[in-house]
């Protein structure tokens, strides 16, 4: 059960001039602003404890997402030492208050790949369907393992038997994966892709060998190929079309994100050029081809090995935002960055929060009225859970807050979860208590 030990213990509102308030919070087809709303969104946010539905212990990796009519799709695994790995999830309805069901399970097998960075996702579709990808050991190297997609006609009662979101057929891996409505009843999937890889991961003899021994998803892999972004969209039958190689070359093992604009998916990722620069690349989908990456901003970061630590975006109309975690400057850093034109140009970054305490792990949302950018910290064995409300534009920011002091200490936390309904924002992370984790919630409601 979610624990009031876990809830914030510091409050702070940044105290801007009313006048800068009313100034950021224009909005293309917002009513006028007015005096009354320009103090609401300066006004101090309340944190409430968001009870989550009842999970066992050992239940980590959580995925949160908005539906096309409201809800939220929590998803997560459960892991119990000498027990079988359960992906299971529930549908929260803001408007009743409540969970609409129980945990249901997804799927279940000794052969799911679990990694305290690499997910699994749900989504939902216009058309009232379902879908989860989570990911599957393919061979014995520790890191063989492919994207699983299936899809529910009946909010999650029943699954269809599951399908491959790529067809290499390397034991090699496959993850990191994003997921958005394409259409009424299609779904596009991104991932990193690792086929190319597989020649320096296979031996002569044909079976898997151990890659980059000792580091793995904390440091970089060894071999001649390159990690690969694709994307596929996928139609209510589970068959795919619009199969396409984004980049050829990128970060190994940082999250993907995307964010639905007025022109299309935009796709946010870590790239990887020359003399190890990993820096975030942006892509949009026009329904049939993908535009040509460019960065959201030139940092120059030169990062011998992959951070393990994506960016992630939000979008209301043309209106887009951007956070990333970056140490070009020497020291880690939180960064983001607006776009007014659904992601083809980026404003200059705002640095967010700076020094050797930032972890990073970021998630963002964005609505018509302002932004919300969640990411974590730890220092002298702490960790620390952070909310900023800004205008859309990011030039103002109208309240920073710590939300939570979540228990545990590195990776035992993983990347914290956030999504806003109805102007209210759920906050979702992974909590540790005498060893074992749990998930853990909390609501940010607005003034009034």
């Amino acid at each position: 059960m979610n624990r009031a030990t876990s809830l914030p213990r510091s409050l702070r509102a940044t105290g801007l001039a009313l006048a800068l308030a009313i100034a950021g919070c224009g909005g293309g087809d917002a009513p006028p602003t007015s005096p009354a709303a320009a103090t609401d969104l300066a006004a101090p946010s309340r944190i409430e404890p968001w009870t989550l539905p009842p999970t066992l212990p050992g239940s980590a990796s959580p995925s949160l997402a908005a539906t096309p009519d409201g809800k939220l799709l929590l998803g997560w695994i459960n892991s119990q030492k000498g027990r079988r790995h359960i992906f299971q999830f529930s549908t929260f309805a803001p408007d009743w208050g409540r969970w609409m069901h129980a945990m249901t399970t997804v799927a279940v097998g000794n052969s799911l790949f679990v990694n305290w960075a690499d997910v699994p996702h749900l989504a939902a579709t216009p058309d009232g369907a379902l879908w989860a990808h989570w990911l599957q050991k393919s061979g014995e190297a520790p890191y063989a393992y492919d994207v699983v997609l299936t899809r529910s006609r009946d909010g999650g009662a029943n699954w269809a038997p599951p399908v491959l979101a790529h067809d290499d057929g390397t034991r090699t891996e496959h993850g990191f994966v994003s997921l958005w409505p394409q259409g009424a009843d299609a779904l596009g999937v991104a991932w990193l892709d690792g086929r190319q890889t597989a020649a320096a991961v296979q031996g002569q003899d044909g079976h898997d060998h151990e890659r980059d021994a000792g580091q793995g998803h904390g440091g970089g892999h060894a071999g001649e190929g390159a990690m690969t972004l694709r994307a596929a969209v996928f139609d209510a039958q589970l068959q795919p079309r619009a199969q396409a190689e984004i980049d050829a070359q990128v970060c190994d093992c940082c999250q993907t994100a995307v964010a639905l604009t007025a022109r299309g998916p935009l796709l946010v990722y870590r790239g990887r050029r020359e003399g190890e620069i990993r820096d975030i690349q942006a892509t949009r989908f026009d329904g049939s081809a993908w535009s040509t990456p460019q960065p959201v901003h030139d940092d120059g970061w030169m990062m011998p090995a992959c951070p393990v630590n994506g960016p992630d975006v939000a979008a209301d109309g043309e209106a887009v935002v951007v956070a990333w975690y970056t140490a070009a400057g020497g020291a880690p850093e939180v960064r983001i960055a607006a776009s007014a034109d659904a992601g083809g140009r980026f404003a200059a970054p705002v640095t967010l929060d700076r020094g050797e305490a930032v972890l990073g792990r970021v998630a963002v949302a964005l609505d018509a009225r302002q932004a919300w950018i969640l990411w974590q910290r730890e220092e002298a064995g702490r960790q620390s859970l952070w909310l900023s409300r800004r205008s859309p534009d990011l030039a103002i920011e109208h309240e920073r807050i710590e939300i939570a002091a979540p228990r545990g200490e590195g990776r035992a936390t993983g990347f914290p979860q956030l999504a806003v309904v109805g102007g209210v924002a759920h906050v979702v992370w992974t909590d540790v208590v005498a060893g074992a984790p749990n998930l853990v919630g909390v609501r940010v409601v607005p003034a009034g």
